[in-house]
This record gives C-alpha cells, sequence and structure tokens, in this order.
C-alpha cells in the first residue's frame, strides 16, 4: 500500500489507503504504526469500504505537532472524516490509543469499535489502580520522568513491550515497521508525550476542551469492544464490566488466544467480529 499524505487539523498526516466505498478509518496505538492494518484493510476493502490507516500525530512520516493530549487526536478523527470525504455511512476503528478518538467521535460514524483500552470512565471502578495492573502500567510512570526517552531508545526496551503484552507473538515485522516510524528521537519522544498529557506532566494546551470533554464523557453511539484474553498490557479480568459503561446496543467481547495486538494475533477471528459488526 502507497503512502499518501494529507492536512488535517493543523498537522500532515501521512496515511495507507485501501478499496473504494465509505470511508473506514483505522487508528493504530503504541508502540504500533499504520501498518498494524494490514490484515483488516484487505477485509474491508473487500467489503466495498475505503480503508483508511493514518499515521497518529508525531508518529513518522507523519508530522510532529505540539500537543498529544486525547482532545488533539480526538480534533484528528474528526477533520480527518471531514477531509478524507466521510459521510454517515463512515466506520471507525481504534486500538490502544487509536481508542481514545473513538470514544469521543462516534456521532460521526455509522458504527465504531474500540480495542484494548476502555472509556475513561473504567479509571473510576479502580481497576487500574490494582498492584498486578500497576506493574503492567509501569511504563505510564517511566514516562512522566527525564528518564523517558532514554529508556524507551533503550536496543530491547519496546520489543520487551511487545512480547509481555503478546506473549508468543513473533513481533519481528512490527518492530522492523516501528524503527522506520519512532527509529529518530524526535518522533519517539512525540509517542512518549501522549503518556505526558494524560497524565498532567504535560499541561492541556486549552485548544480542545470540547473534544476532550467528548473523550471523557464516552461514546454516545453503540461501540463494539474487543479485548484479548491473554493481555500482558490491560488485564482482560479488569475489563469483564466495560459493557456497562458502554451505550445501550453496544457489544464487548473477550478474544480467546490473543494478547493486547489481537488484531494481528487473531486476525482472522477480529477480522469476523468486526465485519459482523459493520453489517
Amino acid at each position: 500500500m502507497e503512502i499518501r499524505t494529507i492536512h488535517a487539523n493543523g498537522v500532515e498526516f501521512a496515511y495507507l489507503a485501501l478499496g473504494d466505498g465509505p470511508l473506514a478509518l483505522c487508528l493504530h496505538g503504541f508502540p504500533d504504526t499504520a501498518h498494524t492494518w494490514r490484515h483488516l484493510m484487505p477485509a474491508l476493502a473487500e467489503r466495498g469500504y475505503r480503508a483508511v490507516a493514518p499515521f497518529m500525530r508525531g508518529y513518522a512520516p507523519t508530522e510532529i505537532p505540539d500537543s498529544f493530549e486525547v482532545g488533539a487526536l480526538v480534533a484528528d478523527v474528526n477533520a480527518l472524516h471531514e477531509e478524507l470525504g466521510g459521510d454517515e455511512n463512515a466506520v471507525v476503528v481504534g486500538h490502544d490509543w487509536g481508542a481514545y478518538p473513538v470514544y469521543g467521535t462516534t456521532e460521526r460514524f455509522r458504527r465504531s469499535v474500540a480495542m484494548s483500552v476502555p472509556p475513561n470512565k473504567w479509571l473510576g471502578r479502580g481497576g487500574f489502580l490494582s498492584y498486578d495492573q500497576l506493574k503492567r502500567s509501569f511504563y505510564i510512570f517511566l514516562f512522566q520522568t527525564p528518564l523517558a526517552e532514554s529508556a524507551a531508545a533503550a536496543p530491547d526496551f519496546l520489543e520487551r513491550l511487545w512480547h509481555d503484552w503478546s506473549p508468543g507473538y513473533d513481533a519481528a515485522e512490527e518492530l522492523a515497521f516501528l524503527k522506520q516510524s519512532l527509529g529518530n528521537p524526535a518522533h519517539l519522544a512525540a509517542a512518549i508525550g501522549y503518556y505526558k498529557s494524560i497524565l498532567g506532566t504535560t499541561p492541556p494546551s486549552g485548544r480542545f476542551t470540547a473534544e476532550q470533554a467528548a473523550a471523557s464523557e464516552g461514546p454516545v453511539r453503540p461501540v463494539l469492544y474487543l479485548h484479548g484474553a491473554q493481555d500482558g498490557c490491560l488485564g482482560a479480568d479488569l475489563v469483564t464490566g466495560v459493557a456497562e459503561l458502554l451505550p445501550e446496543g453496544s457489544r464487548a467481547e473477550i478474544v480467546e488466544g490473543a494478547g493486547h495486538f489481537l488484531h494481528l494475533e487473531q486476525p482472522q477471528e477480529v477480522n469476523a467480529r468486526i465485519l459482523d459488526w459493520l453489517g
């Protein structure tokens, strides 16, 4: 798939595209790239969608902006929807950090899918503060410190995250793509900037207040939520009640035999569930 570019929300985005038809926007997370959708995009194209996977803000070849707050991600998706010709038939799929803007933009899309990260209201349940989950989430707190960029740039740091989050999955291809996207220190610092923003180490810009509120309030239309049973980033046992936090008509499902990157580990199963949800 050829890498193209588009200007949206003041950012020059690079993206992959495949197929023709209504927009299907696919949003990746950390530490990952738009190539993570290489199994889903052909399935979407065959179903009659124009599948578009942007490299999220700060991930090369997308340029590095000055803000990485969740509200900015919501504004990105709103702008990409408009600039890419999205209409009432458009759909959105987000994984990890890509799930955050999904929760704040469901009113724009006919169908929405989020994976591996529940909506913000889940944090209020306290599961994140369990001892086991805090151990899994060490990197979030590390990324608030002056050691963040040096630690993440260590030869095996990102590789070990993939190993821990999706046990048994051979991530060699993903890591090669990731080196192209975050190999430059400035782009790696940008990816870490998402985490600095979410805990307030980097103060909000004040430019995306409405978008931030939309993400915090959560989805207003039904969402399909998928989570890997062996997720080593966020334990599946902690998200068993996530359906209660989603609008009526939503579905929350656990995918067996998969960890955090479930769409890469079990592509046929995940594709089938997403296509069934899209109808």
